[in-house]
């Protein structure tokens, strides 16, 4: 009996994010997805290679946060110029210490039940920031996610490992999740940007 498109043959819907092969080797990039941007997917890939640098077992969203803001002119733009942004990147260099080392003992969990358990190298919330992403590409009737979709995504989830990082460089997330959307307001629908 085949299973129906998007199950795992017991009505468990599986994610659709770009997985880490089984044997946990690192991919040059993201696996082929129609719906990610060129960008994304390249941020994706490089995040995965920063997890596997820092000697973390997942994708957490302060990987996925580092990465955006080096490879994402439009994400800067969200955070604007000044002191903030060059703060929040010092903190993010500063992973392999400090608050980094305890990362590195546990999972990135809401603490919820986990309903994305069996995404291969990613943490709960960044599976769950990635969905995320894909549900605010389908609400605008758009095709492709973007970095500032997944942007958005990984501010609006409070227990974030990337909002600790935005607070501790005196980013408070809720700020920023307002200039996304009104960054997106102007936006015509459907409207993907593809740079």
């Amino acid at each position: 009996m085949t299973r129906p498109e998007g199950t795992d043959g017991v009505g468990h819907v599986r994610p659709r994010i770009p997985r880490q092969s089984a044997a946990g080797h690192d991919r040059t990039g993201a696996e082929p997805d129609a719906r990610l941007t060129d960008e994304l997917a390249a941020v994706i890939a490089g995040a995965r290679r920063r997890a596997l640098r820092d000697g973390d077992r997942q994708i957490d969203t302060a990987h996925l946060l580092h990465t955006l803001l080096e490879c994402d002119p439009e994400v800067r733009a969200v955070f604007g110029s000044g002191p903030q942004i060059a703060r929040l990147l010092g903190y993010l260099v500063q992973r392999s210490i400090g608050y980094g080392l305890r990362w590195q003992s546990g999972v990135e969990d809401s603490g919820a039940v986990p309903v994305l358990t069996d995404v291969a190298g990613w943490s709960p919330v960044a599976a769950r920031a990635m969905e995320d992403a894909y549900g605010r590409v389908e609400r605008r009737g758009g095709e492709r996610a973007r970095g500032v979709d997944l942007l958005a995504a990984i501010v609006a989830a409070p227990e974030s490992r990337a909002v600790e990082v935005l607070g501790r460089a005196g980013i408070e997330a809720d700020e920023l999740s307002a200039r996304i959307e009104s960054g997106q307001a102007g936006r015509p629908a459907g409207g993907d940007a593809v740079r």
